[in-house]
This record gives structure tokens, sequence and C-alpha cells, in this order.
């Protein structure tokens, strides 16, 4: 039997004997590609070789490139649509064209196994753009006959690498599952969308399995389209479908034993392979139920939550952590998604890490980071499900609170979505939630509606404006990449190469004409470092006889190794072929070294003093301080900073060399130099090592491409600032160096000095001085606190007959002075235990703004909650508020209308003690 091992095998070493270099597969949060939020397809790490933006490592390219899609995550779940897959590429930059592709494809399919697919040739259709003639011809040549090549237009068979970038038109290759398979209808065919006979979806008769894709233009953001430098072929075959061929062809399920899907009349799908399979006997256990036994609900819940672990564990992996907003929004809403399924087939169990535990033992083999990354993997995953266990009872909660306001006991379309967009609350959960109760939804238009401008929201946020007008110019002047001397001078005599102002090429600029507008000067070569890794990118200026361009960043020009100088031209005329000299900003780079420094030492301090999962993932570098972003589940304690800090200026004491080397990649990583997914690395790579070379070990080694102090002693001293969440599983470390570690120092001497003055106190008495104020104060703080007790009991007596009876309960709304809600609480105790059954609601002006407390007595609680007369009155008065049936407070924004407020209140205890 075949197994997906064997696929990923086959398909390496066919192409590889066809001359093809294997790239690894790029991470799924995409490099340098603003347009994309994830990758979604194997040629998205070639766009800049495609573009002729920069040189490829070679012309045949092949890959198994890992994808996360999520256009339809409420379609996952039936049998055919997932987020995370893998596809099976095979490459030609500007090398072969259609007359090679199309017969290896054709071999490849067809060639009896182990050797090939094999594929009955028989049953292989081919869809090909509409006058696509030459593919047409190739497909003939190679065998299959006209009526099985058919014709589709854009939609079908014209491939696009986003709404900007690289694009052509493409052929399919699609798989005949027979006549008994799908519409049934006699002019079925690929692309079919007719119903089956059963109405249980679409036509599944034909698998499209290979699409190979000839990009020969680029368009634009207009929608226009120019001719790429040269001709490219980007295929894309799915792994998953191949696996699930192989079962068709071999008569097998996942596991070796015989099953003969044509006699059952079923085909196999991504689910049966041995890619899920060990995945969903693990769900099959927590539940105790195995997938074949599960009912058609059940299935597809097993199916979402196995889907959905794979999607979270490769993301967690590679460095994301669940977060409210952008890709870590979709990782927490895929989290929750397969948590929500996992309670309808068992209350109460944990799902995620059991399943990650197994994607990795599955996976592990291909992907070296899973086994990496199991331990933080895990961990992420049990707490980002335990802390939704208790969203799931806050929603509860919430929508108890909403039915309590709505007499037919029906949410509206915004409260549902808000739960969902706000609490994260699934609205299908929601919707069994309200039957449980006999509620519903009055109106899931709104909802649709709500989540609709969502989207369009989040369209709008991702779409790539501006910057590819910007990249096409620079295409079209077709500069050869900038040389950096950077790592070894500030200065530099260079010639002008190329000008670009607001998207276009110049040829040549005046000052008196630009009017400070936003330039680019591109150079033959240059000391300035363009923004990477982190590290900002150098300011300065250029200067010639008569004229100086003010440098205030300097940025990198897609990948191809183009640096731009970004800023404003200031006096003279500048023009393409003029010599400058180019002055790196001596102090800002000297600064911007230090931190930069500091950031590798302060990575292998954590990693030290909290463990290996420490890894980087962002990380801002200038010249007043620098920014660490790490993975690491729990805040650091007082005394882990202070190890760290302590460890970091450990290293900075001893001046330890900083060594630079260039290195193979492979040989950087098997000598320990660290690289973190989502960047991007050539086949030679810079490894920076602070090392000692007598002990011949390195405190810290990465690869790096930014700029650094030649000794770790040129740091100065290393001072932690802040240490902070910036999401589930994401730490953040702030720190200064040099110049600003002195001058912070400073301040802080002089801040000390200052309260030292104020507590009329030596600085070492300081401490001591303010717990004695601290002491006085809580000694005030009671007294006060006994006074108001008192005085609520005076306020009472005079308060009581002010109540009205209503119905046998008295109800009081009142006006008092108080200067904390403690107290408005005091009094409503003392209120209360007077007058026997009551509704108690209380106000006071507390810092200029209204503050409510309702009381309801347990006898009448039920009739009057009290956080319905207290979210009256705050309502009434700009706010809002709840709380229990007999207890809750509110406040409100308009202090003027707090009389008003306590009407509203009153009168709505009124009405439902009189119903």
């Amino acid at each position: 039997m075949s197994s997906s091992r064997d696929i990923r095998d086959l398909w390496t070493s066919f192409f590889e004997a066809r001359g093809h270099k294997r790239i690894p597969s790029s991470s799924l949060i995409p490099v340098g590609d603003p347009t994309l939020l994830f990758t979604t397809a194997g040629m998205v790490q070639l766009k800049p070789w495609f573009m002729g933006l920069a040189e490829p490592p070679a012309r045949r390219l092949i890959s198994i490139q890992k994808v996360l899609r999520t256009s339809d995550i409420e379609a996952v779940g039936n049998e055919r649509n997932q987020t995370f897959f893998e596809m099976l590429g095979n490459f030609s930059v500007g090398d072969y064209f259609k007359d090679e592709v199309i017969p290896w494809a054709w071999e490849l399919a067809t060639t009896p196994w182990p050797n090939g697919l094999g594929l009955e040739p028989e049953r292989v259709w081919a869809t090909i753009y509409l006058d696509d003639e030459e593919s047409f011809d190739l497909w003939r040549k190679v065998g299959i006959p006209a009526e099985r090549i058919v014709r589709f237009g854009e939609k079908e068979n014209y491939w696009f690498a986003g709404p900007v970038g690289p694009c052509g038109p493409n052929t399919e290759i699609n798989y005949d599952f027979g006549e008994g398979f799908g519409c049934r209808r006699p002019d079925c065919g690929p692309n079919c969308e007719n119903p089956k006979p059963d109405g249980s979806g679409e036509c599944d008769r034909f698998l499209e399995f290979w699409n190979l894709v000839f990009m020969t233009l680029y368009q634009a953001e207009d929608g226009s389209r120019t001719p790429l430098p040269q001709r490219n072929v980007d295929t894309g075959a799915g792994f998953e479908r191949w696996a699930t061929l192989r079962l068709w062809l071999e008569g097998v399920d996942w596991r070796g034993k015989p099953k003969d899907w044509r006699a059952l009349g079923v085909r196999p799908t991504n689910y049966d392979t041995d890619l899920f399979g060990p995945l969903l006997d693990t769900i099959g256990g927590i539940v105790g139920k195995s997938y074949e036994e599960a009912s058609p609900q059940e299935q597809r819940a097993m199916r979402i939550i196995a889907d959905h672990s794979r999607a979270a564990t490769f993301l967690i992996a590679e460095g994301l952590t669940p977060s409210n907003e952008g890709r870590g929004y979709v990782l927490r809403r895929l989290i929750r998604r397969a948590t929500t399924y996992g309670q309808r087939l068992k209350q109460g169990e944990q799902y995620l890490a059991r399943t990650a535990a197994t994607i990795v033992d599955i996976m592990s083999h291909a992907y070296e980071q899973l086994e990496q990354q199991r331990e933080f993997v895990l961990k992420v995953l049990r707490g980002e499900e335990a802390r939704f266990f208790e969203t799931l009872g806050s929603g509860r909660a919430q929508i108890a609170d909403f039915l309590r306001a709505r007499p037919d006991r029906k949410l509206t379309g915004r409260e549902l979505f808000y739960l969902w967009d706000t609490h994260g609350f699934p609205p299908e959960l929601t919707l069994e939630l309200l039957a449980e109760e006999g509620a519903g939804v009055s109106d899931m238009d709104e909802f649709e509606r709500e989540l609709e401008a969502q989207r369009e929201r989040s369209r709008s946020a991702s779409r790539f404006e501006g910057e590819a007008e910007r990249i096409q110019a620079y295409a079209t002047l077709g500069l050869e990449p900038t040389t950096f001397l950077g790592y070894d001078t500030l200065t530099a005599t260079a010639a002008v190469r190329g000008l670009v102002t607001e998207g276009r090429v110049a040829t040549a600029l005046e000052a008196t004409e630009t009017h400070g507008a936003r330039v680019e000067v591109v150079l033959d070569r240059t000391p300035f470092y363009a923004e990477g890794g982190g590290q900002v990118g150098d300011k300065g200026d250029l200067v010639w006889d008569g004229g100086r361009f003010v440098v205030e960043d300097t940025q990198a020009v897609g990948e191809g190794g183009v640096i731009a100088h970004v800023g404003r031209l200031v006096e003279g005329r500048l023009a393409a072929g003029m010599q400058v000299e180019a002055r790196v900003d001596p102090e800002l780079r000297a600064d911007t070294m230090r931190n930069h420094t500091a950031t590798h030492i302060l990575h292998a301090a954590l990693r030290q003093t909290l463990g290996s999962h420490v890894r980087q993932a962002g990380s801002y570098v200038g010249p007043d301080r620098l920014r660490f972003d790490f993975t690491h589940l729990e805040a650091l304690t007082p005394e882990q900073i202070a190890e760290v800090e302590a460890l970091a200026n450990r290293v900075v004491r001893q001046n330890i060399e900083v060594h630079v080397s260039m290195e193979p990649y492979e040989e950087a990583i098997a000598g320990g130099a660290l690289a973190f997914f989502g960047e991007k690395y050539a086949e030679t790579v810079r490894v920076v090592g602070i090392c000692e070379p007598e002990a011949d070990r390195c405190f810290s080694k990465e690869l790096c491409g930014g700029t650094h102090c030649h000794a770790s002693g040129e740091v100065g001293v290393i001072i932690i600032v802040h240490e902070t969440s910036i999401g589930a599983g994401m730490r953040r470390i702030e720190a200064v160096t040099g110049r600003a570690a002195v001058e912070r120092i400073r301040r802080n001497e002089d801040a000390l000095a200052g309260v030292a003055a104020l507590l009329r106190a030596q600085p070492g008495e300081i401490g001591a001085r303010i717990q004695a104020l601290q002491e006085e104060v809580e000694a005030l703080r009671r007294k006060v606190q006994a006074l108001e007790r008192a005085a609520a009991r005076d306020e009472a007596e005079e308060l009581i007959a002010r109540a009205r009876n209503v119905d046998g309960v008295s109800v009081l709304a009142a006006r008092v002075t108080a200067s904390s809600t403690d107290y408005l609480r005091e009094l409503g105790d003392g209120l209360k235990a007077k007058l026997g059954s009551a509704v108690i609601l209380l106000g006071a002006d507390i810092g200029g703004r209204p503050a409510f407390v309702a009381m309801s007595t347990p006898d009448v609680a039920s009739r009057v909650p009290a956080g319905d007369v207290v979210r009256a009155a705050s309502q009434a008065s700009g706010g809002g508020g709840g709380g229990r049936p007999e207890l809750a407070q509110g406040g409100g924004t308009d202090v003027s209308k707090l009389d008003e407020a306590l009407a509203a209140g009153a009168k709505l205890a009124e009405q439902k003690l009189m119903t």
C-alpha cells in the first residue's frame, strides 16, 4: 500500500530527475507581501522571481508548500473544504513552458505506480482557457481526445496571485470517477455544478488534481495587465487529493484494509487518508465513538475539529498566537469553532491539545519545527481552550441579560453579531442555547448584514493600495541590486540610478518644484542600511555641489536587493547619472547598532532563563530603544526580569567579540544558529555570533543581516523598561541601551531626588516614609467609613418616610450625597432592613458623574430584578449597568439628568409591580 510519504517522495524524485531544485515550504505568514493575510499558494514566495525583482536560486524549482485559506471557514465541515492543506508545486522562472510541462504532467499522472500516480489515461480530462490553442494541441499530442478537453473562461481557467501581481491562463487536469457518480447527466464534465440526484450536494464526479498556470502578465491595481520580464510556469497539485486518488486506485482505506470504493459507490475524501485517519481516531477516542460509527452530524463535527486543529497547530508552531485582531483573530476563531463543535460531541472535554499531539506525530517527519515546538503548541491550545470554556459561561449570562429585556424572548440580529464579534461567541452556539431556552433571533437578516459589513471592513483593510504602482515603477526601471557598503563605512561616493516620486519614475527633480514631496533615490552603492529584520532604515543625507537630499528613511524595494533612499530634496537639482556623497548619520547608526546587538543578547538571556521555547516573534530596533516580542505563556516575575537583565549585562561587561561570517544556510543551522519562521533566507546567510573564541562557544548565534557592534561591551548597559503581554502566549520586552540608558538613569535619579524632597527624607528613607503615609491614609479611611456608616443610619431614617407603597411593596428612589458607591450600598442595606418588602434605587453625583445602586428584597426580586431598575436609570442618564436580581449598580454620563434617571427607574419598578 502507498502512503502520503510515498507521494512526497514521488513528487520530489520525479522533478529532481528533470533538473529541479527543491525549495523549502515558506511560512504560512507571508514575508514582505501585504496583499495576503496567509500564504494561499505555492507560488507566493516566487512572486519576486516571476516579476524579475530578484534572482531565483535556480530556474527550475519544486516545493511542497503549506497553505492556509480562510475565505470559507464556515463551509469547513463538509467533505470538500479545508483551511490548511499542502500544495505540490513545480515552477519555471523563465525556463521551460507549456511544451515541456504538459507532457511531464501527463507522464507523472498516468505512469503506473510507484513511478507515477497511476491514473487510467482514459479517465483523465483537461480544461483550458478559451483561446489557448497551444495547450489544446499539446493535450491532444499526449493522448487526450478532443472531447475530453474542455474550454472555459476567466472564472475557471485564469489564475491570479491576488488582486495585484503575476497572472495568466491555466490548464487543469481532472480525474473522472465515472458515470455512477455526481449528477449522472449525459452532459456532465469538469466544473459541473449540477446537483446530485439525491440532493446531497453538487456534482462530484470529477476531481481537479493539478493546475498548470502559465504566468506571463502582471495585473496592476487598476486591472490593467502588462507582460512580465519572462514567461513562467506555476503549477499546484493538491497533496491531499493525490492521496485520495491512491486510495481509490488501490481499493484500500488509510490503514491498508481492503475497501472497494467503486462497489460502495463512494469516492474517498481527504479525511479518509492517512493524513487525517489517525487524527479522527484520536477524536473518536475522546468521544467514545469511532468516526465510522458516528452520525452524519457527529462526523461533520469531527471533521471540523480535525481540520481546525491542523491549521491551529501549524500556525502556533510558526509563532502565531491567538488574539483579537489580524492573523491572531483568525487563529482564535479556528480554535473556538473547533471547541464549540467539540462540546457538541462531548461536553467538558478539551480536544485540541490531544489532536495537536497526533498532528505532530503525523507531520513532523516533513516539518521538524512541529516537534521542536510541540510543548509550546500544546500549552497555547490548552490555555486558549480553557479560556473559551469561561467565555461559554459568560456568554450564557450575556444571553440571559439580553432576553430579560426582550418580552418576545428573541435577540436582535445585532445582538447575535455583538456576541460573536465582541465576545467570540459563535452564532451557531448562541442559536443552540436560545433553543434550549425556548427563545430565538428576531432578524437573522440583520445579523447577516452586520457580518457582511465586518467582512467588507476586513477586505478594505487588507487591500494593497498605492504600493503596487510604486513596485511597477521600479519594475520598469529594471535596476540592478544596490551594492551595500554599510557594514564597513558610513560614507561613500555613489551614482544616482533612479528617481521615483509619488509612484512615478522621474529623470530629474528640482528642489523648487518638489515642494517637500516624498522622493525615493536609488544609488548604485550605498552605506545606508535598508529597513529589515526589525532594524529601522538609516537616516542621513546625500550631498553634491549645490544640492542636498535629506534621507529620512531607507527601504528595500521588493526582494531584488534594490535600496531606496526616501526623503526630501531640500536644495538644488538631482538627476539620474549624477554623483553624490552618501552620508549616514553616525550617532543614530551607533545607537541603532547598540540596540540591535542588545536584542540578540536579550533573546539569548530569555532562552537561558525561561526555556528554549522562547522565540523571536517580531522586533523593533531603532536608535531610541529596542522592542522584542517573544513566545511565552506567562508574565515574567520581577525576579525573572531581574535575572534576564543581570545575565544580559554580564555579557555586556565581558566585552565578548561580535563575530560575523557568511555561511551556507544548512551549515549555519547545523552549527546552532537560530533562524526565525516568517523570515526568508538565501542559500548563503550572514551569521552574527556573540562568541568567546577561546571557549569555542557562543552566548548568542543568529542569522541576521543587521548592523552590530564589534564587541558586546560597546552596548554600554541594558535596562529593561517594560515587560507586557501582547496576546495569549506572546510577551513584549522594551529596553534601552547606551545614551538612552544613561538619560533614563539621570531622569530617574532626578525624579527620586524630587520625591525625597517632597517627603522630607533621604533617598534611602523613601520606602519607609511612604509606608508610614500609607498606614496613616488607611487609618483615616477606616475612620471615614465609620462616619459614613453612622451617617447612613441617620439618613435612612429620613428617607423611609419618602417611600411609596405599591401593591404592598415599598418603592423608594432618592438622590443622596455620597463619596462612593460603597456608601450607597451601606445606605441601601440600612433601608432594606427597615422597609421589609422593597425596591430601592439610590443615586448620587460622584466625581461629576451619576452613580446608581438598586436593591430588591428576596421576595420581590423575581418580579422586579434590581438589574432592570438600575439599567433603566443608567440609560436615562447616558450610561448603563446591571447585576444580580437582588443587587445591581450602574452609572451615567450626564449628571444633570440624575433626577430624571431616578424617576425612570422608579417608574419601571412600579409598572412591574402593577402587572
